[in-house]
């Protein structure tokens, strides 16, 4: 329907419509049934909703003009003299601090005018700004003035933004100050990322001068990381001397608790002479010469490690060396292995080294320090006793023969003492033995010592504090044990019996960790195969039992490393294998099953030994649980 207008232009109107000059008189002219207001194809529960994307950025505009004309301002924010003019329900929406102020029943609730202290007025009007507009500027000029006063107030947002501004700009320069700046406004996130960034480039760090500013507390923690990443210990202790020279005549006392932090058994002999005893404040400190002492005696003393039990003998995780488990040949199912393999605990995994000559079972094995292994004695396929002694050398990944013992023995006792090899008892193919003799790494000859008191085969056989113990052992022909503990005294040359262990055991493993002496799973008669550990301590003269097994062990192989006991394999029963690697905390006095070796085995030798990490390739090797 069209009508002409007075003006001549045309005038269109809806079907249906009509004009209505007032409520009366629309109300009269027709019936609410004749609008067609609504679409008869649009159903009464059918909604629209509308969203006006624009609204949040047209709300802000409005409230920062309404802020710049100082309109329906309800408070004013002084700082040092600046005031700031501002709507407490716009504060109190992006500020947890100010909502907690104005809506939590304060005296500044009241107030026309509330003073802020200990923030710079320009980071508090930044953030202002910011609560008005989303926008905010960071600079390396403000940036941790904004983050101190955005963690002030409580701006989540910007102190998040400035924290992520500090780890893009972060370098060798400034990581150490943006960790103490972290940690000290509770920054968790840009803390730990930039405690990683400072142990991951520490070989470059520590030569800042940053790092000279650290306070003890700090150094200490980030000297003894296990993940501090150094070609060599020395570069831990030219720095932790670095930090003392800049300012000696403070740091001075109490430097014993950074050189703690320095793994110096696991430095050269030469740099400790060199280096470390030649300078002025540790020569003076008797606390520092301990841990001199400590080092050298680490290395005079090789065979005596398992009784250093500390972090400063522990291998860092960056490290181009590593402390592996060496678990050699034994038998799987009545086959006998020539196979010799390394287990790393910190990976889980299992690598191949160098095979014996010969497959061997009820050997013995121990580690001269970081130079050599040595197996003694065994049993051949055949049956038959063995009296060669082989030596590997993990530089060549290679295995020697070395003089031949003086007995073939098979089932013996295998121990380093005072840098003399050990061994102890065993079986020659008709008979128990008795006899011990020991081995002059560096004459290659072998000598017989007094007998035990008693020959026994199996027997676990411990080196502490300059004593050789030898604990059970079999003397039937059955192969039942006992709880003897007979004492070797290389001074004297004789021999003595102590006190006895708390159950009978042949075929057990033995070690010593923090200088106490673990017996571990074996045989006797009356307990069949067991899983009870039992520990002495030589200052007490008493065997305590500690947590047992998960699995019943015989013939277990038992190594320890960092601080942890592992035993491997073993027998649960006739024919029965093992598989499964165990290892002990003495912390918490428990055992973890946390591992598979590469095939069930028993009758085999573990020793712990620190590698070259080149000479294992990590790749392509077996991973428990994967």
């Amino acid at each position: 329907m069209a009508n002409s207008g007075d003006d001549g232009t045309d005038k269109s109107f809806p079907v249906n419509f009509v004009p209505c000059m007032s409520p009366r008189a629309c109300s009269s002219a027709v019936s609410t049934d004749s609008v067609a207001s609504v679409p008869d194809s649009i159903q009464p529960e059918e909604e629209h909703r509308y969203v006006e994307l624009s609204h949040p950025a047209q709300l802000l505009s409005g409230l920062r003009d309404l802020q710049n004309r100082t309109q329906f301002c309800d408070v004013i924010i002084s700082v040092d003299g600046q005031e700031f003019p501002c709507h407490k329900v716009v504060l109190s929406a992006f500020s947890q601090y100010f909502r907690a102020m104005f809506g939590g029943g304060l005296a500044e609730s009241q107030q026309r005018k509330v003073s802020l202290n200990g923030v710079e007025p320009a980071m508090v009007q930044t953030l202002i700004d910011y609560g008005y507009t989303s926008e905010v500027v960071i600079t390396r000029q403000n940036v941790q003035s904004l983050l101190s006063a955005a963690n002030l107030l409580e701006i989540i947002p910007v102190k998040e933004a400035c924290s992520l501004y500090l780890e893009k700009n972060m370098d060798e320069l400034n990581c150490v100050g943006i960790h103490c700046f972290a940690e000290l406004h509770a920054c968790s996130e840009l803390q730990q990322k930039s405690k990683v960034y400072i142990l991951h480039h520490f070989q470059s760090v520590w030569q800042h001068e940053e790092f000279l500013e650290l306070t003890k507390v700090k150094l200490v923690e980030i000297l003894s990381d296990d993940d501090l990443n150094i070609d060599n210990e020395e570069i831990v202790y030219h720095a932790a001397v670095r930090w003392l020279d800049h300012d000696v005549g403070n740091r001075r006392n109490g430097f014993e608790s950074v050189l703690e932090c320095v793994r110096l058994p696991l430095v050269s002999c030469y740099f400790i002479h060199d280096h470390v005893e030649s300078h002025e404040v540790i020569k003076c400190s008797q606390a520092c010469q301990k841990l001199v002492k400590e080092a050298k005696d680490f290395h005079l003393l090789q065979d005596r490690r398992a009784e250093f039990s500390s972090p400063r003998t522990k291998v860092r995780k960056s490290s181009d060396k590593t402390e592996v488990i060496v678990a050699v040949g034994g038998e799987d199912d009545k086959v006998v292995l020539r196979s010799v393999e390394t287990y790393d605990p910190n990976t889980l995994s299992w690598k191949p080294l160098a095979c014996l000559p010969f497959a061997i079972s009820k050997h013995g094995i121990v580690s001269a320090g970081d130079s050599y292994l040595f197996l003694a004695g065994g049993e051949y396929p055949d049956g038959s006793a063995n009296k060669s002694v082989m030596r590997y050398d993990p530089c060549l990944d290679v295995w020697t023969e070395v003089a031949p013992m003086n007995i073939a023995r098979s089932e013996l006792g295998l121990v380093m003492l005072d840098g003399f090899m050990y061994a102890i008892g065993g079986w020659d193919g008709n008979v128990r033995l008795d006899s011990v003799e020991y081995y002059n790494i560096e004459t290659n000859v072998w000598t017989v010592i007094p007998p035990m008191k008693i020959a026994l085969t199996s027997p676990a056989c411990v080196s502490l504090n300059g004593m050789l113990y030898v604990t059970g052992g079999a003397v039937l022909e059955d192969g039942d044990g006992i709880d003897i503990v007979q004492l070797f005294n290389p001074r004297t040359q004789t021999w003595s019996e102590m006190r006895s262990m708390k159950i009978p055991r042949s075929g057990s493993g033995a070690c010593v960790l923090d200088g106490k002496i673990y017996v571990i799973g074996g045989w006797h008669a009356s307990t069949e195969n067991t899983k009870r550990v039992e520990c002495y301590d030589p200052k007490m003269n008493t065997w305590i039992e500690r947590c047992p097994l998960h699995e019943r062990r015989y013939r277990p192989g038992v190594a320890v490393v960092g601080g942890k006991i592992y035993a491997c394999g073993g027998e649960e029963g006739w024919d029965r294998y093992h598989d499964t690697i165990e290892c002990y905390d003495p912390i918490t006095d428990s055992w973890e099953i946390i591992g598979e070796m590469q095939t069930s085995r028993s009758w085999l030798s573990c020793v712990s030994m620190v590698i070259r990490k080149d000479l294992i390739d990590w790749t392509n090797v077996k991973v428990f649980g994967q």
